[in-house]
């Protein structure tokens, strides 16, 4: 299996944001990817304001493009996340929403950010709550060819609990769409990226955002594919672009034999 981590720089302007996402996605196909992972955010990415006025249903232009490419390419293709917009919200709020589609164009699973990212980070305040509500469901999928996936969006990388329920649950394969910041992209992506595919011994394939998107607000690019020994197998260069890598699967089912972490754990000593 090869696999692509698409990176774009993602802003208010929907149309180049798509143009842009269809002319990576396919440039990864042509060179042998059958799953593909956009970042987070990759349809709109901005001020609050912009998040907002650029939200989508399920059934709006964004996913209706990443159903249409997936099913012409024949690819597996997770939609990165977009800013959903919840019409049945009592409060207003939307939703960080990733949907994985098969090579048929129907969508195989829908994942809803779990963490919300409201921190103070090179002092900047961000409120990821104040306009999106968490969801609440763990959700596993898997490719057309039946290698388990599991779907999470980019602050969720911090919070490995999650992580080792989707590897004991079956994920192979870890999918990180992100946006990550300019200072944590630097300073802890790689670090986390790594410990993620170690622990759980699983490929990751992370797809972040780089450059500029709005005054005060810029991402750190450097999407990686991970293997299950926490190798990094390929990263971005700093512009828009995709990492690329073939995922042995033998390998991994070695590592995993070999060195049994996820058999040997004792889940009723840690309470």
């Amino acid at each position: 299996m090869r696999a692509a981590a698409v990176q774009l720089t993602a802003t208010a302007d929907k149309a180049t944001n798509l143009e842009t996402a269809d002319r990576l996605v396919r440039a990864a196909v042509r060179d042998g990817a059958t799953l593909v992972v956009l970042p987070e955010k990759w349809s709109v990415y901005g001020t609050a304001e912009d998040q907002r006025a650029g939200a989508e249903a399920l059934d709006g232009p964004a996913l209706s493009w990443a159903r249409a490419i997936a099913r012409e390419l024949e690819i597996d293709l997770v939609a990165g996340s977009i800013a959903e917009r919840v019409s049945e919200a009592s409060d207003g709020r939307g939703a960080n929403t990733s949907v994985h589609v098969g090579p048929d164009g129907v969508d195989r699973a829908t994942y809803r950010k779990i963490h919300m990212f409201d921190v103070l980070v090179g002092g900047r305040d961000y409120r990821e709550s104040d306009g999106e509500a968490p969801g609440d469901e763990i959700v596993l999928s898997a490719t057309a060819s039946g290698v388990g996936l599991g779907l999470t969006i980019c602050y969720d990388l911090r919070f490995p609990e999650l992580y080792r329920r989707l590897a004991v649950d079956g994920a192979q394969l870890l999918a990180v769409p992100s946006a990550f910041t300019e200072p944590t992209t630097r300073d802890h992506w790689e670090v986390l990226l790594r410990a993620r595919a170690i622990e759980n011994q699983a490929f990751v394939i992370a797809a972040n955002q780089v450059g500029r998107h709005a005054p005060g607000l810029r991402t750190g690019g450097r999407s990686m594919i991970v293997d299950p020994w926490g190798l990094v197998l390929a990263q971005a260069p700093d512009t828009e672009s995709y990492a690329i890598a073939d995922l042995d699967l033998d390998r991994q089912a070695r590592i995993r034999a070999d060195l049994p972490s996820l058999a040997n754990r004792r889940p009723e000593v840690y309470g």
